[in-house]
Formats: C-alpha cells, sequence, structure tokens
C-alpha cells in the first residue's frame, strides 16, 4: 500500500508553512523525513495522518482519496517523541486500545498484544502501568501499541528524541526489524543525518517547509542536488566557501590553488560554491593531491575515537569557519593556527543559485 502526496500545501495564519509537496512513500522500509527543528517534518506527518487540514492538494492510501478522511478512518498510527500512554490503564490494555475501540474479538487482542509484547520485550510487564516503566520501557509500548494495530501506515515523529543514548541506539537498531514485513508505510522523523542512514530505505530532506530531494537515503546522501540538500544532510556542518574556476585550476581565497580533475575541470569559468564534508579535511595529509589549508582553531571536541576542529580562514577579505572530523586523537590547542588538508576529489560545486553542477 502505497502512500502518495498530491500537490499538498499547508497554510498558517495565511502564510504558506507547506510549500506545494508531492511524494510517493512505498511500503517495505523506512520513509525518513530528515530537516532541522522547524523545517516541517511534525507538520507534513500531520497532514499525511489527518491531524492538521491540507490547504490544497490531496492525500491518497492506495489509490484511495482520504484527505477528507478523518484519522479514526484512515488507520494509522502515530508514536510521538513524548511517551504517550494511558496512565491509569496496564501496558497490556494500552497496547489493546485501538484494538478495543475496533470492536475486535478478546482472543484476537489477546494473540496481537502477546506477540507484540514479545517482540518489544515487554511482556513481564503487561500487568505493570506506565509510572511503573523506565523511558525506554515506556516508549516501547506505545511503539507494541504501533505494531499491534497493524496499520496501514506508521507514523514516528523523534521516536527516540527524549531516550538515553544507550536505549536510543538498541531502538533504533530494532526499528527497520519491528516494521519489517508488516506492509505498513512506515515514515520516520529525524533532524539527525546518522540516524537517516542507519535506518537506510528511502529519505526525503526538509528545508523551510518544502521537500528538497527525495530518493534512496544512500544516494540522496551521496548525490545532493542542491545546496540545500548537502546542508541538510551533513553532521558536523558541511563547508562551503566561494571559489573561482579558472581553465583547469580553481582558487579559494587569495592563494589556495589545486588542478581540477572529472566534471568540475569542464565547468565554464566562474564563480562557484565548494562544499566539501568535514571527514575530507584532516589534519595529516595521509594521501596524495590534498589541498592545504591553514586556520586557527575555535572550537575542539573529542568523541570516542573520533576528533573534531572548528576553524576559520582568512580568505584574504573573507573568512570562512570550517570543521576537521578527523579518526583518532589530535592534538588541537584552541586560538592556535593549525594546518589541514582537504581532498578536493571529494567536493560538490553548485552555481550560484545552489544548483549541483559537478
Amino acid at each position: 500500500m502505497a502512500l502518495e502526496l498530491q500537490s499538498v500545501t499547508k497554510r498558517v495564519g495565511g502564510v504558506l508553512h507547506i510549500k506545494e509537496t508531492s511524494l510517493t512513500l512505498q511500503p517495505g522500509h523506512f520513509n525518513v523525513l530528515l530537516g532541522a527543528t522547524g523545517a516541517g517534518k511534525t507538520s507534513l506527518i500531520k497532514m499525511m495522518a489527518g491531524l492538521d487540514p491540507i490547504a490544497s492538494g490531496s492525500v491518497l492510501m492506495d489509490g484511495q482519496d482520504v484527505t477528507r478522511l478523518n484519522t479514526q478512518k484512515r488507520n494509522i498510527s502515530l508514536v510521538h517523541q513524548f511517551f504517550i500512554n494511558y496512565p491509569h490503564m496496564t501496558v497490556f490494555d494500552n497496547i489493546a486500545s485501538p484494538l478495543k475501540v475496533a470492536g475486535m474479538a478478546k482472543s484476537e487482542i489477546a494473540g496481537r498484544v502477546e506477540e507484540a509484547a514479545n517482540i518489544l520485550q515487554l511482556t513481564p510487564m503487561l500487568h505493570r502501568r506506565p509510572h511503573e516503566l523506565s523511558g525506554g520501557q515506556q516508549q516501547r509500548c506505545a511503539l507494541a501499541r504501533a505494531i499491534a494495530k497493524e496499520s496501514r501506515a506508521v507514523f514516528l515523529d523523534e521516536p527516540l528524541a527524549n531516550l538515553d543514548y544507550k536505549l536510543r541506539e538498541e531502538l533504533r537498531a530494532q526499528l527497520p526489524e519491528l516494521f519489517a514485513g508488516r506492509g505498513a508505510v512506515v515514515v520516520y522523523a529525524t533532524s539527525e543525518p546518522e540516524e537517516a542512514l542507519l535506518l537506510g530505505g528511502a529519505c526525503a530532506l526538509m528545508d523551510d517547509g518544502r521537500v528538497t530531494q527525495f530518493g534512496p537515503t544512500a544516494d540522496v546522501y551521496r548525490n545532493p542536488e542542491q545546496l540545500d540538500a548537502a546542508r541538510v544532510f551533513s553532521d558536523p556542518p558541511i563547508n562551503t566557501a566561494t571559489i573561482i574556476k579558472q581553465g583547469g585550476k580553481a582558487t579559494l581565497g587569495s592563494g589556495i590553488e589545486w588542478a581540477l580533475s572529472g566534471d568540475a575541470a569542464n565547468l565554464s569559468d566562474g564563480t562557484y560554491t565548494l562544499a566539501i564534508r568535514p571527514h575530507h579535511v584532516t589534519p595529516v595529509a595521509h594521501a596524495a593531491g590534498l589541498v592545504q589549508l591553514n586556520g586557527r582553531v575555535q572550537v575542539t571536541e573529542l568523541s570516542g575515537s573520533e576528533s573534531s576542529a572548528h576553524f576559520d580562514m582568512d580568505l584574504g577579505g573573507d573568512h570562512a569557519a570550517w570543521v576537521s572530523l578527523s579518526a583518532g586523537v589530535h592534538p588541537y590547542e584552541v586560538g592556535e593556527l593549525h594546518d589541514f588538508y582537504m581532498d578536493p576529489s571529494q567536493g560538490y560545486f553548485f552555481a550560484p543559485d545552489g544548483t549541483r553542477v559537478a
């Protein structure tokens, strides 16, 4: 069952909040909405779920127009980042609640609840109430309710945002398996690029109320079509700077120059935006063909086996704030000048209007 958006828009106080959007989301894998806070992810989910009115356009489920149907008649499930469970009910009754509303037989309800509880390791807790559960267990209860309902569409709006790191990692790894083979369209909203990559499936990048790119997640990450898309799908932020292309060379600032190759070498002479991800800017020259940069270190971070440095480059009257992310521990000193090495073969080139050209 596909979920299709046909030119949908949303207005808030007369202002276009969701620009015209068309998407076809397929069952069988995750469909991720990736964007910063305020990009429109939750609004788009609420429109698909029937919780927010649509100013124009249509929503179709399996070819059926459900634009004017209320949420209850769409047979969907919605899991928020906040733990939404009925406090006066047991875990069993929380999971069973939508099945009871649907008038299902007690024997079938029991079977579905037991299956969902077993999948999410809640069986020993079925007689507890939500206040007796940890945060992770409460969110598992909400997920179990979505699984037991066997909805046509499941919307997960940053469901792991309020969990601690360990629980997030555990549930993130389990989620694709939980909904695999159930025939539902699964839509997962997140602001974290790493989470989108881990979940796989298809990804819709959102920025300022519009979808900037949609396709298989790995393809969208590797081949951003617009500068805005490259910015959305990068954490730490993607490095950008203006370069001048002349002949077979590119010039950055007042003296950083290198030979171009591939599609970039065939561009017309002119001004472009170079974008390169932080892990292609390193403090060590580990290969041939790297371009040496120099910047003053502003902030350093060490996380596990990786080091990052935020540094400011003087580009001859202009400045660029860049980030380096590399494996290992590196001895940065805040305030000191440091050499960095960029791999130009990993850069993206964008025209002045933001369109990818190489």
